[in-house]
């Protein structure tokens, strides 16, 4: 009988379609048969098909197509000579087995294609690590799982491969390959230079409102993408936001995200960091949904999602104003940060609120909702309107990612920005440029204009 490390990890090569380091044919309990034929033709080792023999010559761009590859990737020495004596029918669906062993050979899915650099972090489960790909010489993140004897992958590593396999945008991490040993998963993404914690604090947290705006911008992209496809991250953090030197950000680490395709709507209320945590989900909620995520893009989304994610809109405010927003360091001390300065919940702006259990059990003081203005004077008229739609109480009236994106906030950034197709950069447009932080001295950027 096969044991669960087995099984997990079976999963999540079924889900990758890429190749184990040791690969042993059938193991996973695929099928061999490439989707939507009933090829049972005979296999050459590189893993192409031997029938209808066509004599051409095969080129880096034929093979490139063939297997999704990176363009700039090196091919090993005599692999393509090898390929051409096979003269593989390249107009035919290739089978996910046959993509394996042609990907092995090349490289991937093997340890020994990657070199570590520096460590970046650690965690319970999981070592981050700088490293480079022999294939390319880019730069890469090495994310090293440990694997238990008795219990295999956490499950939080199926959720990050198993959603990331499928998530394909420019404000979301690439995942390039995946890696399996006795000991180990490791996961190999693209590398950006730092998290958008490390980037304030690198500006003295003093970041221009400019770029405020185009990171904020770029979050709400890759979120909207997200939801689109009915996937919650649920653990937004600046920790958890890469920026490279040209200022493209991109979500990162999936292992709490959760995709909503289930008639369900109940989920664990202990999944986001606590500071970035909705009102809603501290005081027991389980019934959230992609408002979670957008709570926390604003001020009030950690305050009203944060069940899922730190919140847009936590990470909107603390960009703003260069401090956390509701830096509570329990469940009841967020709760009284959160209404001290939107003032205590009512049935009027939170229906249903009075028959909280939870709620009514902490008593707490009648408080007055703050001007928001006095806490993050940096933010004009518009983005103050967008914070505040982040941040109501009442989930079905919060303004969502699609929404915010169209908000006059971002009107600056032209009209362009929402034609862009998916896999495209923001700064691929003129009009979009990052500016230097008045905090930061040592920067590339041209001079902020505020």
């Amino acid at each position: 009988s096969s044991t669960p490390k087995t099984n997990i990890i079976s999963l999540i090569f079924f889900f990758l379609d890429i190749v184990h380091e040791n690969l042993k044919m059938g193991s996973d309990g695929e099928s061999d048969q490439a989707s939507g034929t009933s090829s049972d033709e005979v296999q050459s080792p590189t893993g192409v098909c031997l029938r209808n023999r066509v004599h051409r010559r095969i080129s880096m761009e034929d093979l490139n197509k063939r297997l999704s590859l990176p363009a700039d990737i090196r091919i090993p020495d005599g692999y393509l000579e090898k390929l051409q004596l096979s003269s593989p029918p390249f107009d035919q669906p290739l089978s996910r087995r046959s993509r394996r062993a042609s990907l092995s050979e090349i490289g991937f899915g093997k340890l020994e294609t990657y070199i570590k650099l520096d460590k970046l972090g650690e965690g319970t489960y999981a070592t981050v690590f700088k490293g480079r790909s022999k294939l390319t010489d880019n730069l890469v993140a090495l994310k090293e799982i440990r694997l238990e004897h008795e219990e295999g992958a956490p499950c939080t590593a199926i959720r990050e491969v198993s959603l990331l396999k499928d998530l394909k945008h420019a404000n979301i991490v690439t995942l390039h390959d995946i890696v399996h040993t006795d000991k180990s998963l490791t996961l190999v993404f693209e590398y950006l230079d730092k998290d958008l914690k490390q980037y304030m604090d690198d500006c003295g947290n003093i970041m221009s409102m400019h770029n405020v705006k185009i990171f904020l911008f770029q979050i709400l992209r890759g979120l909207s993408y997200c939801h689109k496809r009915k996937v919650l991250h649920r653990d937004l953090k600046p920790q958890n936001l890469l920026i490279n030197e040209r200022g493209e950000l991109k979500l990162a680490d999936f292992g709490l995200a959760r995709a909503k395709s289930v008639p369900t709507k109940t989920y664990s209320n202990e999944v986001v960091t606590l500071w970035y945590r909705p009102p809603d989900v501290l005081l027991g909620s389980s019934e959230y949904s992609t408002q979670i995520d957008m709570c926390r893009t604003t001020l009030f989304c950690f305050v009203v999602t944060a069940a899922i994610n730190v919140g847009v809109g936590c990470i909107f405010y603390e960009m703003a104003a260069g401090r956390p927003l509701f830096p509570g360091s329990t469940v009841e001390d967020e709760l009284h940060l959160i209404f001290r300065l939107l003032g205590t919940p009512t049935e009027e702006n939170w229906p249903g609120i009075s028959a909280i259990e939870e709620f009514k059990s902490y008593n707490f003081p009648k408080y007055k909702p703050q001007p928001i203005i006095n806490h993050a004077p940096r933010l004009d008229g518009e983005g103050i309107e967008l914070l505040l739609a982040f941040l109501r109480y009442e989930s079905k009236k919060r303004i969502s990612a699609e929404e915010a994106m169209k908000h006059s906030y971002f009107r600056q950034l032209g009209m362009r920005v929402h034609t862009l197709p998916e896999s495209v950069s923001l700064f691929t447009l003129k009009e979009v440029q990052m500016q230097r932080d008045p905090g930061y001295r040592n920067s590339s950027y041209p001079e902020s204009g505020g």
